[in-house]
């Protein structure tokens, strides 16, 4: 009696599946960061956040244009030129194998960031809704909060939901902050930033772009914050081979210096093997490339999960919340 088999999910399906888990986080850092900014607005958005070149002439009504850009195009390149130094400064340490001190700078950094920024956020609130606690309650509760956040992101394995919203909070921190930048500092640093993103990625001496490739040749993780997304365990994935259609002496091992191409295709389950032309690479092929296998690459993990960096996060948070400022019919259509 024959069995009837489960049609697999498509490979459509999965990577839709893979982008969804990847929006929603995103989607609920912006909507904390919009919330944020709707309810401590009015009580700490007065007095905008200092800058590298910002004078408190700069924020009245009274100020010309031509200052107020001026202004936002300087803190914006001084912005710009400290992210770019202390990015190459990262590919540098990495370059000579600094990972653990790297790790250490940023747990520290997700330390002062979950404590300082976190605590001064959670005042605002206390102050706004008149929570009633003592001071003492409320420095064990953060310290207590901002340990475990780093040690759920850099030093063990905790359960990956707990992980996720630590990182997703400290997005919706950093965001925050930067929406209490005088307004038009806020939209010259977006562009700048985005520009900058460009650049680094895309141009072959950008910073990231020389980070990534050594994370790849290496076959190590990047020491950042980034978001990864569950993966999607299906049996499609186990089904997906790589195959090589010349280049094999008789014995079926792989010979890489006469490889002209690779092509990759989906071998099914019930697909007799007498229609297959082309041998599997052997398994011990497949080890000399480390744990992680060929799949790995810019933005996939070795689980083949999508990992998304926590600059994303804030970018998207922080122009949606000042958009929020203006009016909340303008958040949705950014």
């Amino acid at each position: 009696m024959a069995e009837t088999l489960e049609e697999p999910p498509t490979l459509l399906s999965t990577i839709g599946e893979e982008i969804i888990r990847i929006i929603a986080p995103v989607s609920a850092c912006m909507l904390l960061v919009v919330l944020l900014v709707s309810i401590l607005s009015s009580s700490s958005s007065d007095s905008p956040l200092p800058t590298i070149v910002f004078s408190d002439d700069s924020a009245t009504t009274t100020s010309s244009l031509w200052d107020k850009l001026k202004d936002a195009i300087l803190s914006s390149i001084a912005f710009v030129a400290t992210v770019t130094v202390l990015t190459f400064l990262l590919v540098l340490l990495f370059y000579f194998r600094c990972t653990s001190f790297l790790k250490y700078y940023m747990a520290f950094s997700s330390f002062i960031v979950l404590a300082f920024l976190g605590g001064e956020v959670t005042l605002f609130l206390i102050g706004k809704f008149s929570i009633p606690i003592d001071s003492v309650t409320f420095f064990i509760l953060l310290l207590n909060f901002s340990v475990v956040g780093v040690v759920a992101i850099f030093m063990s394995r905790m359960a990956i939901v707990i992980t996720q919203s630590y990182l997703v909070f400290i997005g919706v921190l950093v965001a925050y902050w930067f929406t209490m930048l005088p307004e038009w500092t806020t939209w010259a640093l977006l562009i700048s930033m985005a520009l900058y993103d460009l650049a680094a990625v895309l141009l072959p001496g950008g910073p990231l772009r020389l980070l990534v490739e050594l994370a790849i040749s290496r076959n190590e993780d990047i020491p950042a914050l980034v978001y990864e997304a569950r993966p999607v365990d299906h049996h499609i994935v186990s089904s997906r081979r790589l195959w090589r259609n010349s280049g094999l002496n008789s014995n079926g091992d792989s010979i890489r210096e006469t490889l002209p191409e690779t092509r990759v295709v989906v071998a099914e389950d019930h697909v007799d093997s007498s229609e297959v032309t082309a041998p599997l690479i052997s398994s011990v092929t497949m080890e000399h490339r480390g744990e992680d296998n060929s799949m790995d690459g810019i933005g996939l993990g070795a689980s083949g999960a999508i990992k998304l960096g926590l600059g994303d996060f804030i970018f998207y948070s922080v122009l949606v919340g000042r958009a929020a400022l203006y009016d909340f019919m303008t958040a949705p259509v950014l």
